[in-house]
């Protein structure tokens, strides 16, 4: 299974995205873009937003907690939380996003890559 066909069924788990098979098929959002955060998206596929060194787990210096463990924890829990208040229509409405987004998408080649559908 490919990379994409990954992250898609992880989406489509967290009940981000609904699938549609056969002809004309792909992958579409299960709400609204407005209702979706950034956030979500990323703890779907399983990405964190945790800058300490060791993970969370208070063994950054030799198996206790480092000195600067709650600064950088802190710095996870605001990014989170940044993240939580973007939606992925605020994303979509940002023209810069859209030309790279444009950009890239003149640069794919038709592949076996799942169909995404994203209302304007």
């Amino acid at each position: 299974m490919s990379y994409l066909e990954q992250l898609f069924t992880r989406l489509r788990k967290q009940k981000l995205v609904r699938s549609t098979r056969g002809p004309g098929g792909g992958y579409s959002l299960n709400r609204p873009a407005s209702k979706i955060a950034v956030a979500e998206i990323v703890a779907a596929v399983d990405e964190t937003v945790d800058t300490t060194r060791c993970s969370g787990a208070n063994n950054c210096h030799d198996g206790h907690q480092c000195l600067a463990h709650e600064l950088w924890d802190d710095l996870s829990q605001q990014i989170y939380s940044f993240l939580n208040e973007i939606s992925l229509q605020d994303l979509m409405q940002e023209s810069s996003i859209r030309d790279v987004a444009a950009r890239q998408d003149e640069s794919v080649c038709e592949s076996d890559s799942p169909k995404v559908t994203i209302p304007d």
